[in-house]
């Protein structure tokens, strides 16, 4: 086994800022009390996965819980905090969704991603994108390249927008990112080379 990256979820501490991965996706951020605290949320597909985004999260020092969203969907949500902020006031512009200017991903970051929005389909692994902000898919796109995974944008896909990156050498730079599956998560929805 190789030296891990510096930029791998196991070289490098869990911190808060590692939710800008639930935005990524299709997570959202909600300020209140005029920027002195604020609140994310993500929808989910499965209960496994919002059990595993609540620990992810745990680990990161913030409380989150999964509830039943609209249409029967659920949700994984934080309370409002002060220290969630600074991460909403990046990625909120007048309460629009937008990806902070010289956004990159870590480890961190892309593990909260794609526990949250990722699977595996049969020519490679999708990160879910956030079909109501559309102009946050070509500055992550952007960024994913940037860490040295070249994507390719898929849109107006009823499952919904996805980045799909596809070779074994990127896959193999993905699962080394994102590091192990969380315990529980299915095989279907976690990277690996």
């Amino acid at each position: 086994m190789g030296q891990l990256s510096f930029f791998s979820a196991e070289a490098r501490q869990p911190c808060v800022g590692d939710l800008a991965g639930l935005l990524c996706g299709p997570g959202q951020a909600l300020g209140f009390a005029r920027g002195r605290a604020a609140r994310v949320s993500v929808a989910v597909d499965s209960v496994v996965r919002g059990r595993a985004l609540v620990v992810a999260m745990g680990e990161r020092g913030v409380e989150a819980r999964v509830e039943a969203g609209d249409e029967g969907c659920l949700q994984v949500l934080t309370a409002f905090r002060t220290d969630l902020t600074g991460l909403a006031g990046q990625w909120l512009d007048g309460g629009q969704k937008v990806v902070p200017p010289d956004f990159t991903l870590d480890g961190g970051v892309l593990r909260l991603w794609a526990l949250a929005a990722g699977r595996w389909v049969e020519s490679g692994y999708f990160l879910g994108l956030d079909a109501d902000a559309p102009g946050t898919h070509e500055p992550l796109r952007k960024a994913l390249a940037s860490s040295g995974l070249p994507s390719t944008l898929l849109a107006g896909r009823a499952d919904g927008p996805a980045l799909r990156v596809v070779g074994r050498r990127r896959l193999e730079r993905l699962a080394e990112l994102v590091g192990r599956a969380p315990r529980g998560v299915a095989d279907r929805t976690w990277p690996a080379a």
